[in-house]
């Protein structure tokens, strides 16, 4: 998020669905650690939409994704996955930074590095 505010990236893009995740999640954590909703909603605001374009499957492509996932005979939560990596594909992203790397190996057939936030940052250092 530094590189990102600090403009070394020059294009950040996230998926809606990532923003919808971080606030269930936020809300939904054990209460010593639980954020009220205007909280969650103040860092999405200020930390992602401020900084990131934020982007979801087009209209025309939601069926066809769909169809994709029952051919692949991709089910629970790899769908989540599935729809972030279709997003990295049509928003021509360079890479995706994820501690899920294997759920994203798809996207090297794109030429999309899948980099872990560690690897990200070296890759962020030695570009500057």
């Amino acid at each position: 998020m530094t590189a990102i505010a600090a403009g070394r990236i020059r294009r950040a893009v996230t998926a809606w669905h990532c923003c919808l995740k971080f606030y269930s999640v936020a809300t939904r954590l054990p209460e010593e650690f639980r954020l009220p909703p205007e909280d969650a909603l103040r860092l999405i605001e200020e930390e992602v939409l401020g900084r990131f374009e934020v982007r979801q499957l087009p209209d025309q492509a939601r069926e066809p994704f769909l169809r994709t996932l029952e051919r692949e005979r991709v089910v629970g939560g790899r769908v989540y996955d599935a729809h972030i990596a279709e997003i990295a594909r049509i928003a021509r992203a360079k890479a995706v930074v994820t501690d899920n790397r294997r759920h994203f190996s798809s996207l090297a057939r794109d030429g999309i590095r899948v980099l872990s936030a560690e690897e990200f940052v070296r890759s962020s250092r030695l570009e500057r």
